[in-house]
């Protein structure tokens, strides 16, 4: 069914009037049923010029999306309408498909829990979700928010497209030649292959799921950092994902005009856009819904059942007719398919001089190293504008800046591409990162890096200021020993320790005999501990200590990486006399 728009908005200034009222709007008011401790920011019309995402990479290949504009008039949603009740004019542009905003308001709260800086409004992404797909062509989506048909942009073979040659092998969108945007978000297959999120839970990652497709959305909007209440920000995040002016014109439209009120309406039922960047033909909706299909088995050019006219089947020539006869003209300035592509020319990735010294940081730090890759053609030439994926793998939690396990970046005119900065998570070990050219079979890059433990170099007793703990055969030390850890002076928080009741202060080796920890599980005599750590405050208080029938001087020692070093002097005596006190040891580290 097509939409009534009444009068519409005019792309250009008209739209570009609306930029700084969409940050405005949301950033002073965070939308109905938005969270946050940002009320109250307001972006200034005056926000610098809007630049596209500098990665090189986009979300839809720069696919034609829908142009069609809200009303001018607000929106006077009904909060609860019926089947078949009329809606005052305007309104129905404002009814979004339950399961299909019900995805938006889920990413947006996952979004501002795992990057709360990023401060992503559901309505970017309903807005979003209009132009590329009419939300899901109205909502055709099953109860798991799966669409019952695929939603597949056109053949992007150069011809009126940009020109992006497989990279899936038609997992996602069926073409096994060129790539093909997919799903209600309208995610390039090289692009899903990092961005991709599981946003309902079921184990996979699917970009005909509108709950993955939004959540993936909203993750790569809020890639670098960014704070989508700054207009700069904005700005760049939607050009990232469509690098044209009138796109982001567009969305800003739209995301301003949600803002204002919108309402749920059933699956199915949503208002359909008509005209596309591309022609501007309306769409046509088949009489008789296709059966639902499988994306994974879809043909290039078959019938795109979400309003984008899907291309002839593939043509025994790039470019050619339904028939495979002559080349159908291109439009002056696009590529021409049968021309190699930068990728095409690439022979090989060369390390751009990154050392391994370099890619060494402590838990919880940035590192300092940069990742560089040259793509280079086999006479050695560099090769410019060709995508590099940088993917971290191994047993790690380090990641690129902004949260991201993988990244992808443009080489630039020396064909160096340079991956973002990684940052150290906590756990520690060796993990790889490997630089891959998107679309090629290439051998790629591997890069070494390596977390390792945070370190104190000084241990101090704090054990009740110093007041003696005491403890008779048998039974318990009063009090439990307390420390604190410090780095170059500073407070050492999250710092691993191994506590240990030694035999001698020249020999470190566990003893046998005296005071003891408790298993928590068995009761069973424990006398090293390990998979200790310091608090915020470098503070490390250990459990509580037995003593056996053993009478005597006895020894704990407490070590950290970094050269942290305390030895407490236990004594275990019959007549209630015995004492905890702290006693260096001859390789303590000053100030133990």
């Amino acid at each position: 069914m097509a939409a009534h728009f009444g009068r519409r908005l005019r792309k250009g200034a008209a739209t570009t009037a609306v930029a700084a009222a969409a940050v405005a709007v949301l950033s002073a008011s965070q939308a109905p049923g938005a969270t946050g401790d940002d009320h109250g920011r307001q972006a200034t019309a005056g926000a610098s010029a809007p630049v596209p995402d500098p990665t090189g990479d986009d979300a839809t290949g720069n696919s034609p999306y829908y142009t069609d504009l809200p009303p001018l008039n607000s929106p006077n949603p009904s909060p609860s309408p019926s089947a078949g009740t009329p809606v005052a004019q305007g309104a129905a542009e404002a009814g979004i498909p339950a399961t299909v905003l019900d995805a938006y308001k889920k990413a947006e709260a996952e979004l501002r829990a795992s990057k709360p800086g990023c401060n992503l409004p559901w309505q970017l992404l309903a807005a979003i979700g209009k132009v590329e797909s009419g939300q899901a062509r109205g909502g055709e989506v099953d109860a798991s928010g799966t669409t019952l048909r695929p939603i597949l942009g056109p053949v992007l073979d150069g011809n009126g497209f940009a020109l992006i040659k497989d990279t899936d092998h038609g997992a996602y969108d069926g073409n096994a030649q060129y790539d093909q945007a997919v799903g209600p978000m309208q995610f390039i297959p090289s692009t899903w292959a990092w961005a991709g999120r599981d946003g309902n839970g079921d184990g996979k990652k699917d970009p005909n799921n509108i709950y993955d497709a939004a959540l993936a959305a909203g993750h790569y909007l809020c890639r670098g950092d960014r704070d989508l209440s700054q207009a700069a920000d904005l700005h760049g995040a939607i050009l990232g994902y469509n690098n044209s002016q009138d796109y982001l014109n567009t969305v800003l439209s739209w995301m301003e005009y949600y803002s204002k009120g919108t309402y749920s309406v059933p699956d199915g039922t949503g208002t359909a856009p008509g005209h596309r960047s591309d022609d501007g033909t309306p769409r046509t909706t088949p009489s008789t819904p296709a059966e639902p299909a499988n994306p994974h088995q879809g043909k290039p050019g078959s019938k795109d059942q979400g309003g984008r006219p899907s291309p002839s089947p593939t043509p025994s020539k790039p470019g050619g007719g339904q028939d495979g006869g002559d080349p159908a003209p291109r439009p002056p300035g696009t590529p021409d398919p049968t021309t190699p592509t930068p990728t095409d020319t690439v022979d090989h990735l060369e390390n751009a001089g990154t050392a391994t010294t370099e890619l060494t940081a402590t838990a919880g730090d940035a590192f300092t190293g940069t990742i560089s890759t040259r793509a280079e053609a086999k006479a050695g030439a560099a090769v410019a504008r060709v995508r590099i994926r940088f993917t971290i793998s191994g047993d790690t939690d380090a990641t690129f800046t902004g949260g991201e396990d993988v990244a992808t970046v443009a080489t630039d005119s020396k064909g160096v591409a340079k991956a973002p900065a990684l940052q150290a998570g906590e756990k520690t070990g060796d993990f790889k990162v490997t630089a891959t050219v998107v679309g090629r079979s290439l051998k790629g890059v591997d890069y070494q890096a390596t977390v390792t433990e945070r370190p104190a170099d000084t241990l101090t007793a704090t054990t009740n200021g110093g007041t003696p703990l005491t403890c008779t055969p048998g039974g318990e030390f009063a009090d439990q020993v307390q420390l604190k850890a410090t780095y170059k002076g500073a407070v050492a928080d999250k710092v691993a320790a191994t506590a240990t009741l030694i035999k001698s202060a020249t020999d470190a080796t566990e003893n046998d005999k005296g005071p003891y920890f408790k298993d928590v599980t068995t009761g069973k005599a424990v006398r090293t501990l390990t998979g200790l750590k310091t608090d915020a405050k470098g503070l490390l208080t250990l459990p509580k200590l037995y003593a056996d029938d053993t009478t005597g001087t006895f020894l704990l020692r407490v070590t950290t990486p970094g050269g942290g070093t305390l030895t407490v002097q236990l004594r275990v005596a019959a007549d209630g006399t015995a004492t905890a006190s702290p006693s260096p040891s001859p390789s303590a580290s000053a100030g133990s």
